[in-house]
């Protein structure tokens, strides 16, 4: 009489946690920008400009305190891999990137700003400004975009208390 075969599980050592999996280090997703959870809050904000990799980390600091002392009463949050920063009731108007040169500030009414941003968009509202590595920052130019920008009506995404709403255009 035959012994019944008996199944041997591998002793593999267990997985590690999610919780441990998703403290580790952001993923960047091509082209270098970082790849952090829809969230709302300084913290989401903060998380994204820590991934940054190399130069445009310190980049993403100054222009958030730019941002930051420009505007009173700011909202941030981070929405399709981006920073968003917007008026509660007004919506967003503006965001960040980071591509794999440059990182790219957008300001979804752009071209209502003056003097102009000098980058265009396939949306006629939207302007640019792309900085490279090595650019000078003209600060006093960019926080007076920014009063601008955040006196306007927002775009994109708007706020409806703690909820997101998309705008479809």
């Amino acid at each position: 009489m035959k012994a019944a075969k008996t199944s041997r599980k591998s002793e593999k050592p267990a997985k590690k946690s999610t919780a441990r999996r998703t403290a580790a280090k952001p993923k960047l997703l091509s082209g270098g920008n970082p790849q952090i959870a829809m969230a709302d809050g300084d913290a989401a904000v903060q998380a994204y400009i820590a991934a940054m990799p190399g130069w445009k980390r310190e980049l993403g600091q100054r222009l958030d305190a730019l941002i930051v002392r420009s505007v009173p009463n700011l909202r941030k949050a981070v929405k399709w891999n981006s920073p968003f920063y917007g008026i509660e009731g007004q919506g967003w108007f503006l965001g960040l990137h980071t591509f794999t040169r440059y990182v790219k500030v957008a300001f979804f009414r752009g071209a209502s700003l003056r003097p102009l941003p000098p980058g265009a968009s396939k949306s006629k509202d939207t302007r640019y400004i792309d900085i490279h590595e090595g650019d000078e920052l003209d600060e006093a130019q960019i926080a007076e975009w920014v009063r601008q920008a955040a006196a306007l009506p927002g775009s994109g995404a708007w706020m409806s208390g703690d909820r997101y709403l998309r705008k479809f255009e």
